[in-house]
């Protein structure tokens, strides 16, 4: 039975909450990722399509970008409840990139806002370049952040952070194709077959590109990229990855596009069990040891317990209304 006292004194059930906030932590980055990533590889598409398909790109993705980014408030929300510490070292120490980032994000937010406010050919190129810079910007840098937080890394920039800034870029494109294809049919869906190959062919050389700078420029990971943990999710990468070559090579749109969710938190599970038990290797601090006291992450989980189905059956509603190709009036 749970009492005030209880609360203070003992973690909810006897449950492990410091590991179950870690978790968390990164599941939501990782759904982040995932749906904000779509729109980050439409972004990315847009530069090489014509004008009748850049109004189908904007089309697809109007109904759900803009909650899409609910997530990263999510996880940015989570972390600083959860990890306050390790929340103020990251800003701290990566404050002129989280500016970056945000920055990113702003501009692809309110670039294909802006695209259609006027009929005029170079406000529509001047838009439609912010909505490319910025959807390329945002995951690069997103993908520098977390590898510069798993290294500890003093620098801003690092080559392994531009590795892992490209693979993620990479991964999002995947992750729009895969996205598009649900929302078009014809010519243009059949059309992104070959931009989806590419990508999914570069971003898993990255991550092999990623892996071995992190082998040999940071020793302390050595003995966890070879764990049972890391290796069995690069095997899972590359069932994922077939799954999704298979799903586009057989129009099975939606293989395609849940083997593209497996990638994405495959890539995040590889960052947090690299990163564990460790929290913020700049400074050492441990899951265990940055967790905040009992008190506050009982009622924290209680609260994530109520606020996250929620959510959840926000999200559900949504991609529910919006479900299905798009009708040809849509854009």
């Amino acid at each position: 039975m749970i009492s005030p006292a209880s609360l203070a004194s003992e973690p909810l059930f006897g449950l492990p909450l410091a590991d179950l906030w870690f978790g968390l932590v990164f599941f939501i980055f990782g759904t982040f990722l995932f749906l904000d990533g779509f729109d980050f590889g439409v972004g990315v598409l847009f530069a090489a399509c014509s004008d009748e398909e850049k109004e189908r790109l904007l089309g697809a993705i109007g109904p759900f970008w803009d909650g899409n980014e609910v997530w990263l408030v999510v996880f940015g929300g989570a972390m600083f409840a959860a990890f306050p510490a390790v929340y103020a070292n990251l800003f701290s120490r990566y404050y002129l990139l989280m500016f970056a980032i945000l920055a990113a994000l702003g501009l692809r937010g309110l670039a294909p806002e802006m695209y259609d406010q006027r009929d005029d050919e170079r406000w529509k190129t001047w838009w439609g370049r912010a909505f490319v810079v910025g959807s390329f910007a945002a995951p690069f840098l997103l993908g520098l952040f977390a590898t510069n937080w798993l290294l500890g890394a003093a620098r801003i920039v690092t080559i392994p952070g531009i590795i892992v800034g490209f693979a993620v870029v990479a991964l999002a494109v995947v992750d729009g194709v895969a996205f598009l294809r649900l929302k078009t049919r014809g010519d243009f869906s059949e059309g992104l077959k070959t931009d989806g190959y590419r990508a999914l062919g570069a971003y898993l050389a990255l991550v092999v590109l990623a892996l071995g700078s992190f082998f040999v420029t940071t020793p302390a990971l050595r003995s966890g990229l070879l764990s049972p943990l890391i290796l069995g999710l690069v095997v899972v990468t590359l069932v994922l990855a077939g799954g999704y070559a298979i799903g586009t090579h057989r129009d099975r749109q939606y293989l395609s596009f849940v083997s593209v969710a497996g990638l994405v938190f495959a890539l995040v599970g590889v960052v947090a069990g690299l990163m564990y038990p460790s929290v913020d290797r700049a400074t050492g601090l441990t899951v265990e040891e940055a967790i905040v006291s009992t008190l506050p992450l009982n009622v924290m989980t209680i609260g994530a317990g109520i606020l996250l189905p929620l959510i959840f059956i926000y999200f559900g509603v949504l991609y529910s209304v919006f479900s299905g190709p798009m009708e040809a009036e849509a854009y």
